[in-house]
């Protein structure tokens, strides 16, 4: 059936796109040194994350420190970290929840409900790719503005890190998925689920034999 390749892309796409929510999460890139202008010196640079900053010396080596305390975060990064973890959660769920009705596994086996379960899946991977592009965007945002302000000096500029693109490709993985299931996972119309019987004309009166 064309639903059952569906729901096997729409699997695959959920799963990797977990993996990138993930990644994004938890490597310490969100935000890394620039070198533009004036601010040539190449000797180390910093890079930010969600639960730490790292220092990355010229000879390779890398020290990070985890912040000391929420408060000190920016409000992009406090409301990052609490829409990645919803994000990774909900995509889990919507994977199991997708394996479990899908047509290709025998979970559920009332045929009926299949449709509305991977109906379901879809809308949880709709968020959760929601999640995860909105916080990416919202602190991508401010790096661009803070880099073309002329205010700030230019040892203090930030670039976008490669977490902000990993999110924003997790993030349209789960809304690809998401979407063809949401199309795709329509409940099947009951028009033909009646059986039709059929009576014979000759069982409904005895024959009688008259002498």
């Amino acid at each position: 059936m064309g639903n059952v390749g569906v729901q096997i892309v729409c699997v695959a796409l959920g799963v990797l796109g977990l993996i990138g929510t993930i990644v994004c999460c938890v490597v310490p890139r969100w935000k890394v040194s620039s070198f533009t202008g004036s601010n040539i010196v190449t000797a180390q640079s910093s890079q930010e994350g969600l639960w730490m900053e790292c220092v990355v010396q010229s000879t390779g080596q890398q020290q990070c420190k985890s912040y000391d305390s929420l408060l000190v975060l920016a409000s992009d990064l406090q409301a990052a970290r609490a829409m990645t973890i919803i994000s990774c959660l909900l995509s889990i769920l919507s994977v199991l929840i997708l394996f479990c009705g899908a047509d290709f596994t025998t979970c559920v086996e009332n045929e009926d409900a299949k449709p509305k379960i991977s109906l379901a899946a879809g809308v949880g991977l709709l968020l959760a790719g929601l999640l995860v592009i909105i916080p990416v965007s919202w602190s991508a945002n401010i790096v661009v503005r803070e880099f073309n302000n002329q205010l700030i000096p230019a040892s203090q500029k930030r670039e976008l890190g490669a977490s902000i693109f990993v999110g924003w490709g997790a993030g349209v993985l789960l809304l690809l998925g998401g979407g063809l299931l949401c199309c795709f996972s329509r409940p099947k119309s009951g028009g033909s689920g009646g059986t039709a019987k059929y009576y014979s004309n000759s069982a409904t009166a005895p024959n009688k034999n008259y002498v």
